[in-house]
């Protein structure tokens, strides 16, 4: 894969914090001696297009220990606001002084670099305002893989126009809603893997995520999402146990709060 190199710095922000309603302290989960937090970081770190790692956490009481890990880590992190997610993206970006934001989501313990740097690239090699692998809906890649690519410019700009709770929680959707505004691309596969789901939100996703980490983990570190894929097409069974999971039950509900 050809890498654009580019005068500017680059960095992954990593969203987590410990109050998951749906799954409490789910990126603290340990599996094959490390947690999932943990797994994401180290299969993210050698990418080839991001200079800075950077976890975002929140102010609160119960994130003091993702803060503690980190600086055990020496991993870059910040704190900010809980529930508006767009400024703690912004004050991030501001304190490391980054040019490009990939945004990451710590429920997604499997993205690899190599993925990574695909979204990356292209938006790097594009005149594109903001790239992803999930948005414009409908998607190919599988649920718990996602990327979000944007600049710093467009970062500030959703910070100072976006308004309601959806665009503030959600830090992008100020930008997807306006498509006739801005330059979207989204990157597919060549199949639809839509239907695979290796997001972590339910007990049921850590338990899928634990049985794909235990049985690739030791044999290989930078095991696929299609190492995954073919294992849950052979074993339908296992692929089962999160299946019947509606996706972005959490956006819907930030729905309902701005008809508030």
């Amino acid at each position: 894969m050809e890498i654009l190199r580019v005068e500017c710095m680059i960095g992954a922000i990593i969203q987590a914090r410990m109050g998951s309603s749906r799954l409490p302290g789910k990126i603290m989960i340990n599996v094959c001696g490390k947690t999932f937090l943990e797994h994401l970081i180290e299969r993210i770190q050698d990418s080839k297009t991001i200079e800075k790692v950077i976890v975002a956490t929140t102010t609160n009481k119960e994130d003091d220990i993702i803060e503690e890990f980190c600086i055990r880590k020496n991993i870059l992190y910040y704190r900010g606001s809980q529930d508006d997610l767009l400024l703690r993206y912004k004050m991030a970006a501001d304190l490391f002084n980054l040019d490009v934001i990939v945004r990451l989501t710590s429920d997604t313990p499997i993205l690899e670099k190599k993925l990574l740097d695909k979204i990356v690239n292209v938006f790097i090699n594009n005149e594109s305002d903001f790239v992803s692998n999930v948005f414009p809906l409908p998607r190919t890649y599988p649920d718990g893989v996602n990327v979000e690519v944007f600049s710093k410019k467009i970062l500030d700009e959703m910070h100072e126009n976006s308004k309601k709770p959806s665009e503030r929680e959600h830090v992008t959707f100020y930008v997807l809603s306006q498509p006739e505004k801005y330059n979207i691309i989204r990157v597919d596969l060549d199949g639809d893997y839509s239907k695979f789901r290796f997001n972590l939100d339910y007990k049921e996703d850590s338990q899928l995520l634990k049985i794909l980490f235990e049985r690739f983990y030791e044999k290989n570190k930078e095991f696929t999402v299609f190492d995954c894929i073919e294992f849950l097409e052979k074993n339908p069974d296992i692929r089962k146990i999160n299946s019947e999971i509606v996706p972005f039950q959490g956006i819907l509900k930030t729905f309902d709060e701005d008809k508030k």
